[in-house]
């Protein structure tokens, strides 16, 4: 993310900087389980040749937590936690967003080259995702 100033996030939701070593072959950032990532990663996924104006995610989690980096290129990130909304641009693959349970997201907006590499807290389980907003907010006031 391509920012000078820390905006304020949605509820839970923070920026996750790893640590990068540069040289004259480029850069190389890494993570590590627990230390740099919040959580024991479960589960590692990506997205990637999205075509023009299609959206990713679109869904909240009832108890999986998540971070999301973008590898190449760039794309927009929505994070909604009921209450505030806002949207980050993702460009900077040694930076991602670390996006709690109960927190709507959508990814818009992506470059051509871009990719997303989004690590998880649990396997995959269909029962676990929200894909109705209205579901969404109920479970919020729950």
């Amino acid at each position: 993310m391509s920012c000078n100033i820390t905006p304020q996030l949605p509820k839970g939701c923070f920026l996750v900087q790893l640590p990068k070593v540069s040289d004259k072959r480029g850069n190389l950032a890494f993570g590590e389980s627990e230390q740099h990532i919040p959580f024991p990663i479960k589960r590692v996924f990506w997205t990637y040749n999205i075509k023009d104006g299609n959206m990713r995610g679109d869904h909240a989690h009832k108890t999986c937590e998540m971070v999301l980096f973008p590898i190449g290129g760039s794309f927009d990130i929505e994070l909604d936690d009921g209450e505030n909304k806002m949207v980050l641009h993702m460009d900077d693959s040694s930076q991602g967003v670390y996006i709690p349970p109960l927190v709507w997201c959508r990814l818009m907006n992506f470059t051509k080259e871009a990719a997303c590499i989004s690590l998880a807290s649990e396997e995959y389980r269909s029962e676990d995702y929200i894909h109705d907003y209205d579901e969404f907010k109920r479970l919020l006031k729950a």
